[in-house]
């Protein structure tokens, strides 16, 4: 396997079974790829210091809450860098990624009803550098 940014197959696999679930214990960590536990101790250690891994976190569904997907496009008055931190800085907001294509910001919110996701929007469109938004509501995750 090619080594990426000096992560070797090991490191690969290990950051496979933590995506799938981050609190997997380290001996079975251990077991799948065939090392110590102390040695996925330090693997892991290092890929945090690293930056590799940038947190370890959680996922969760609350009865009656929904996700969105915001898209968001915008003009030149303000860096798309900028724009994203403020939209990821605001309460409902689990993740923003900027991306290639009709749009510049992806946001992925999490809220309770629908009246926290129009503030998030309202919030979202009066952001300097925000054109226009489009935003779809999940209704099944697999």
């Amino acid at each position: 396997m090619m080594k990426l940014a000096g992560l070797d197959e090991k490191d690969l696999r290990l950051l496979s079974i933590l995506k799938r679930n981050s609190r997997t214990s380290y001996s079975y960590i251990a077991r799948e790829l065939g090392i110590t536990e102390s040695a996925v101790r330090k693997r892991i250690k290092k890929l945090v210091r690293s930056g590799v891994v940038k947190r370890f976190t959680i996922e969760y569904s609350l009865p009656g809450s929904f996700t969105a997907v915001i898209l968001v496009r915008t003009n030149n008055t303000r860096p798309v860098p900028q724009v994203a931190e403020r939209i990821a800085a605001y309460t409902h907001v689990e993740k923003v990624m900027e991306v290639t294509g009709d749009y510049d910001i992806i946001a992925i919110a999490a809220a309770q009803d629908i009246e926290d996701i129009n503030r998030l929007i309202d919030y979202i469109r009066g952001i300097e550098g925000v054109h226009s938004t489009y935003t779809m509501i999940v209704l099944r995750e697999h």
